[in-house]
């Protein structure tokens, strides 16, 4: 995996937390400080991002930017990867466990305490 910039994501012995989001969706916005957080405070946890209009990277990157996205984000689409199909329904979160594996997906909108649940 990559992120827009081109630089490697290090995912090893870590959970990952790949969410899925779009700027048009007003749920997904207000995701974006609590992910932060996440991804800012706890050392085990990897969260990327997947722009789910599949845009160019330049569009992608502002957007980013715009939404105040402080966590990587996916230069493509990592679809299937873990057995999973695109999701139909924005926000979603798919949660892998650190040997690789899904463990969950988190269909619309998170709070804080619902990620801390998941991740249990």
């Amino acid at each position: 995996m990559k992120t827009i910039g081109g630089e490697p994501i290090e995912t090893e012995g870590k959970i990952l937390l790949v969410n899925y989001w779009a700027q048009w969706c007003k749920p997904c916005r207000e995701e974006v400080p609590i992910l932060n957080q996440l991804a800012q405070s706890q050392e085990n946890i990897v969260v990327v991002g997947v722009n789910f209009d599949n845009l160019p990277i330049p569009v992608v990157t502002g957007q980013a930017a715009k939404l105040g996205i402080e966590f990587p984000v996916l230069s493509s689409e990592p679809a299937g990867r873990w057995g999973q199909p695109r999701p139909d329904v924005l926000p979603t979160t798919l949660i892998i466990n650190a040997d690789g594996s899904w463990k969950k997906t988190l269909v619309g909108p998170q709070a804080a305490v619902d990620f801390r649940m998941a991740l249990r």
